[in-house]
């Protein structure tokens, strides 16, 4: 029997570790052998289960049993490879590696061939030894330069960007519900539509919904429709935003504004998909893809009892959340270009370029306001260039941080004047 002389080492704290096997024994004997070595450490019971796990996490090793039942290693190791490059996997081969009782080889197993040994021939429970007496082959893929398109509508290449476009690529064709997260002005808008236009429901609706801008006493009106009489003032009948959005996809932007009774409302449509209208009897059924934004930590809210629990786990089935400009700097200055271009076509002007100060300043400045913030910028820019064809520091011009000047010196000269 060979033995390992020693256990892979895992470098840093990237990333994981996934162990995919049948046997929760083998399972639980890499996970105590890797001795805190890195975190977080899951489990899973198959290929099929890996590659769902591979998609939610970031991992840096998956250690892989090559008696895995439902998919071939070849084809597995082959969608690893493509999908997440950089990912160290490990294989873990059982042909000689389960001990009896005794210590000693089980010859029926050990001379089984890859070909023979299906994964009836892996042990389930009662593994011995530990997992130094597993043979296991260590593969290091290179780290392939793989690039991601931008979503739809989105410029940036840097690696927090990659990461988005590679979860929202994964996710678009499927019907699962997604739960976009960040800061104002990060562009979560773009990432639905993105989504809604890589599914195949790009020729349907998309239907907009800003939950904090609906006032309440309306919102379950705008939301799945009224019948005619239904309260003072409705002479007619209105389609709701959700059964307009029948075949296509809902977009509840600031969810997290959401009344605690329309909540449950919306809830109940999530989990039975289907809508009635305010003074209707009819309850209709709807085929509706829904993708939520909120700004908010939500999970936050929903701890302490602001947010519906139930609500927030059915919204985020599907995480996706987007970067702080200051966590994509290497994005700043195409995305200031691209917008001095789409303001100089828009005049049919000359697009300026940037000078060496003011990049220095853009990838300076710590844009609060994120890429909302950075657009409103390049466009003042763009009105004070004029016939000028480049972008100085003087014509940068930050309306925030000229509010707090002001308001410091208001502070420092009142507590002079009171001294």
């Amino acid at each position: 029997m060979s033995a390992m002389p020693s256990f892979p080492m895992i470098a840093g704290s990237a990333g994981g570790a996934l162990i995919a096997s049948p046997s929760s024994a083998l399972r639980e004997q890499v996970e105590h052998r890797l001795n805190g070595r890195c975190r977080p450490v899951q489990q899973a019971l198959g290929g099929a289960d890996a590659l769902v796990k591979l998609e939610k996490g970031d991992w840096q090793v998956l250690f892989l049993d090559r008696r895995i039942p439902d998919l071939a290693t070849e084809e597995l190791i082959a969608i690893i490879e493509r999908r997440f490059p950089g990912i160290q996997v490990v294989m873990l081969d059982s042909d000689a590696g389960f001990l009896t009782d005794g210590g000693e080889e089980t010859g029926q197993d050990s001379n089984l061939s890859e070909r023979e040994a299906g994964p009836e021939a892996v042990p389930q429970e009662g593994v011995r030894g530990s997992v130094e007496n597993i043979e296991i082959e260590k593969i290091a893929f290179e780290k392939i330069a793989v690039e991601y398109e931008p979503l739809p509508g989105m410029i940036g290449r840097s690696d927090a960007m990659q990461r988005v476009y590679r979860l929202a690529r994964l996710v678009a064709p499927r019907t699962t519900t997604v739960l976009v997260a960040g800061p104002t002005g990060t562009g979560k808008e773009l990432v639905a539509r993105a989504l809604h236009v890589l599914s195949p429901r790009a020729g349907r609706a998309f239907v907009v919904v800003n939950c904090a801008a609906i006032p309440e006493a309306l919102l379950e009106s705008e939301l799945f429709g009224h019948a005619r009489g239904a309260f003072t003032g409705a002479v007619q009948a209105q389609v709701g935003r959700i059964p307009a959005a029948h075949g296509g996809t809902l977009f509840l932007d600031e969810v997290s504004e959401l009344p605690l009774g329309m909540q449950a409302k919306l809830l109940r449509f999530l989990e039975q998909k289907e809508v009635q209208r305010l003074g209707a009897a009819e309850v209709t059924r709807v085929d509706v893809r829904v993708i939520a934004a909120s700004n908010v930590d939500l999970a936050g809210r929903a701890g302490r009892g602001e947010f519906r629990e139930d609500l927030f786990y059915r919204l985020s089935a599907f995480p996706l959340e987007l970067p702080p400009l200051t966590e994509r700097r290497e994005d700043i200055v195409p995305l200031a270009e691209h917008f001095l271009d789409c303001m100089a076509a828009a005049m049919n002007g000359r697009c300026p370029r940037l000078s060496g100060a003011a990049v220095r300043i853009l990838e300076g400045h710590p844009w609060k306001g994120n890429v909302r913030e950075l657009q409103h910028v390049m466009e003042r820019a763009s009105i004070l260039v004029q016939s000028v064809d480049t972008v100085l520091a003087e014509h940068l011009y930050f309306p925030f941080e000229r509010a707090h000047a002001h308001a410091d010196s208001r502070a420092l000269s009142c507590s002079a004047r009171a001294s």
